[in-house]
């Protein structure tokens, strides 16, 4: 008998709730045109993307490659429709010029951070060894933009470690920090809270030297 892991549950119930919206959305836009669905049609996504067309804010999302790729993919899906999710694929994955700390520093800043208006940390069980995760959020404070930490669930069965950096700024209040949620309006208000907090950015704490190589 075949079990279903809780993500692969949470990845078909997800879109089984997106089928379900999807069909509610095209029954109502086809009533006011003046007609009814005769069945019930499955439209793709991009189809009502384009319909109910709106910028969507950027959203940065640092984690860790290795153990965590699974629930970044996963949150992509999930909530792609309202936010325009991003990574940093060619340093998280290639390690371009990895032998150069201020190319790299530069490219996070450049790249990645100063495109986006809130970074999302994803918190595994490892996320606070991995300096790239470090570096992400020490750029994401350089240019005062919102932090939000969220706790993965492969994370809460013992207690939880965050970058010691994001914790720096849950401390002063400047970041925010969440257990996971599978809800795109609980994120959105989510999102908007850390937001908020990041208008006071004399709260920040960026004093902790960077990390200069992942922790064991």
């Amino acid at each position: 008998m075949y079990f279903e892991s809780p993500l692969e549950r949470l990845l078909r119930e997800s879109r089984e709730r997106e089928q379900r919206k999807n069909n509610a959305l095209l029954a109502a836009l086809l009533a006011q045109g003046g007609s009814s669905p005769q069945s019930t049609i499955t439209v793709p996504n991009p189809f009502f993307q384009t319909i109910l067309k709106q910028q969507k804010r950027k959203v940065f999302v640092s984690f860790h490659h290795k153990n965590d790729q699974a629930w970044f993919d996963y949150f992509t899906k999930k909530f792609s429709d309202q936010y325009d999710v991003f990574q940093d694929k060619s340093i998280g994955e290639t390690k371009v010029r990895s032998d150069d700390p201020e190319y790299i520093n530069r490219a996070i800043r450049e790249d990645y951070i100063k495109g986006s208006s809130i970074t999302i940390v994803l918190c595994g069980q490892e996320t606070q060894k991995r300096k790239y995760v470090d570096w992400e959020i020490y750029s994401t404070l350089h240019y005062e933009h919102a932090l939000l930490g969220i706790a993965l669930p492969s994370a809460t069965k013992s207690k939880i470690i965050v970058p010691s950096r994001l914790h720096d700024n849950i401390q002063s209040s400047y970041a925010h920090f969440i257990f996971w949620i599978d809800d795109a309006l609980e994120l959105k208000k989510n999102i908007e809270a850390a937001l908020n907090k990041s208008e006071k950015a004399s709260l920040i704490n960026n004093s902790r030297e960077k990390m200069g190589r992942n922790l064991s």
